[in-house]
């Protein structure tokens, strides 16, 4: 690829100017006229909407550039790519149709337009640029836009191990539709690298030999892609399926039984043995070459994504969709992708497509409502559980989502009722149901229901005793409270102990020896959390009112004012003014600042 054209004159002398006149449009806004587009407009615009990850919007103005720049190839390269992240993917052919006409063994393109060859069946051609994808590098331009924070020489091996094997595992699957599944098979065999390999290896062998019938080969492949953990609930579908056809129902469900209890909880599972049980034969997984190259493709975003390669991902998925807009786990995956790069609009859109006759459709009207919140729109978000909860009161996951919004809305009364028939839900409270009691005892004691508080948090510590976020919120309580004080402060310490880089775990630890008088060591911790939490408010008052009360007037100053500049809560916020106005002794001692606590830095992301 040709290099970029330098724009830094053009950009010098257009200024900040040009970059407002260039706004991204909004949804049903006149677009900019063929006179109104300026390249350093565009440029501007295009790179803000990329960091933004606007990939539409990027895509939009990149247009624009071309049409002021219509051979520039890195412009082209940039807007295929930007087409394709925004689900534009047609649109994303076409320009790859052009790269590689100056770019022969440009890897990304070559990719895109074997995928093409793959959707169309000419799978001669599909695997041609297979071939030519292997041997071309990963371009510049492309890591920089697919994999912004691509930095470490592991990340970049990352990138290069899923893009081999997703190429072989193509070219296998176009094996397949040319009418040789062995071959496809030999091509998946023939591949060499870490072990994360064999489970895409087995899972994708014994779904194109299941899809060509070779039964008895298929059933030995799929049983051992089983064993591979990463992927168990989508290789077992897999095998059920296969099972089902070759095994008969008793035989399949007695093998599954323990599977099913394990993980009876997942909508799939349960699907999935609903069918067994009804005696149904169900059909492979996958029973086209563009059905399995979906699989592919779905199958390896969950690899980039735990990589945090969230863009590449992104870039899978969206072929995965579009080679097969049926299949029953790609758009989820890509809204929860979406939840995950904080795009809640995206993700709402797609949860609300899942059909009706699903088995993850009450999965994604949950995940809907919870992405309504995320867009601070917490009245529809309520609306929307409190009506899937009516007509599904036993789903225990739709009725911890609604305690979380209530929580996280400051409705500590009715979250506590509704954390309250999520328990009720439990056939028997284990290990694992500690966070509802711990989130209940959170809404009793925000709603001054101390007695109700205090059992929660004895409940949950008696379910999980070393979990460190109750140790913090129980210890400090009783601390905060004057009552079993060497206990709370133990618990607190070893909370402390358990979480040593939790800065809100430290801030209590030095806010509990604040009000104990033990103010030097309150000091020294407090110090220690602002040094992790340097943006709190909360952690910065508690350090000003420490150092106020060693004598250290003009540090507590400067601590308050720094908490105020931080944007506290408004009772918050009217404290420290009063602090910074008048000292530390002009504040009611019986009404300390709200203490910052472990479950307040999880609400906020921290």
């Amino acid at each position: 690829m040709k290099p970029f054209r330098a724009l830094s004159s053009v950009l010098l002398l257009a200024g900040c100017a040009t970059f407002f006149g260039a706004l991204q449009p909004t949804p049903g806004s006149a677009q900019p006229s063929d006179s109104e587009v300026t390249l350093p407009g565009s440029y501007l615009a295009a790179r803000f909407a990329t960091v933004e990850r606007e990939s539409e919007v990027a895509a939009f103005y990149l247009r624009n550039l071309l049409k002021l720049d219509k051979g520039n190839e890195e412009i082209i390269e940039r807007t295929m790519l930007a087409s394709l992240l925004g689900g534009q993917v047609d649109d994303a052919m076409k320009y790859a149709d052009k790269i590689v006409k100056v770019d022969r063994t440009h890897r990304f393109a070559r990719f895109l337009l074997s995928v093409r060859a793959i959707k169309r069946g000419q799978y001669q051609t599909a695997r041609t640029n297979l071939s030519l994808a292997v041997s071309g590098p990963i371009d510049d331009v492309t890591a920089m836009l697919l994999a912004p924070w691509l930095a470490s020489a592991t990340q970049r091996t990352g990138v290069d191990l899923v893009d081999r094997i997703s190429t072989t595992l193509l070219a296998a699957w176009a094996t397949y539709g040319s009418g040789n599944p062995k071959t496809g098979v030999e091509l998946i065999d023939r591949l060499q690298g870490p072990v994360w390999y064999g489970q895409f290896k087995d899972l994708h062998a014994g779904l194109i030999l299941d899809a060509a019938g070779l039964k008895k080969e298929a059933g030995v492949r799929l049983e051992a892609a089983v064993k591979s953990e990463p992927l168990t609930v989508r290789a077992v579908d897999a095998h059920v399926r296969w099972a089902s056809r070759n095994l008969g129902t008793a035989a399949t469900l007695e093998t599954y039984q323990e599977f099913d209890r394990r993980y009876s909880g997942d909508p799939l599972v349960k699907y999935m043995m609903g069918e067994l049980r009804s005696g149904k034969a169900m059909p492979p997984l996958v029973r086209t070459p563009q059905e399995g190259a979906a699989e592919v493709l779905f199958g390896l975003a969950g690899v980039l994504s735990r990589q945090g390669l969230e863009d590449y991902a992104l870039a899978y998925l969206q072929l995965a969709i579009w080679l097969y807009p049926d299949h029953p786990m790609a758009s989820i995956s890509l809204a929860g992708l979406y939840e995950l790069m904080r795009q809640p609009a995206k993700a709402i859109e797609l949860f609300a497509s899942v059909p009706s006759n699903s088995p993850l459709k009450g999965d994604a009207e949950v995940r809907l409502a919870v992405n309504l919140d995320a867009a601070d729109n917490a009245t529809e978000a309520l609306r929307h559980l409190g009506k899937f909860i009516a007509a599904h009161p036993q789903d225990l996951d739709a009725v911890v989502a609604l305690g979380r919004i209530q929580n996280n809305r400051k409705m500590f009364a009715e979250c506590a009722v509704t954390y309250s028939k999520a328990i009720a839900l439990l056939p028997s409270p284990g290990a694992g149901s500690w966070p509802l009691f711990y989130s209940r005892g959170i809404c009793n004691e925000r709603s001054k229901n101390w007695p109700q508080a205090e059992a929660d948090f004895l409940k949950a510590l008696e379910l999980n005793p070393e979990q460190p976020h109750v140790l913090n919120y129980l210890g400090y309580s009783w601390v905060d409270q004057g009552i079993n004080l060497d206990k709370g402060l133990e618990m607190i310490r070893r909370a402390a102990n358990l979480r040593p880089d939790d800065g809100a775990i430290i801030d209590s630890l030095g806010w509990a020896y604040y009000r104990l008088g033990r103010y030097d060591e309150a000091v020294a911790e407090l110090e220690r959390a602002v040094m992790r939490m340097p943006q709190d408010p909360v952690v910065n008052d508690h350090l000003g009112d420490a150092y106020w009360q060693v004598g250290r007037r003009l540090e507590a100053g400067f601590q308050w004012n720094h908490a105020r500049d931080l944007k506290p809560e408004p009772d918050q916020l009217e404290k420290i003014v009063k602090k910074i106005e008048k000292g530390l002794d002009a504040v009611e001692p019986a009404a300390p600042p709200p203490v910052r606590k472990a479950e307040d830095q999880k609400e906020k992301g921290g």
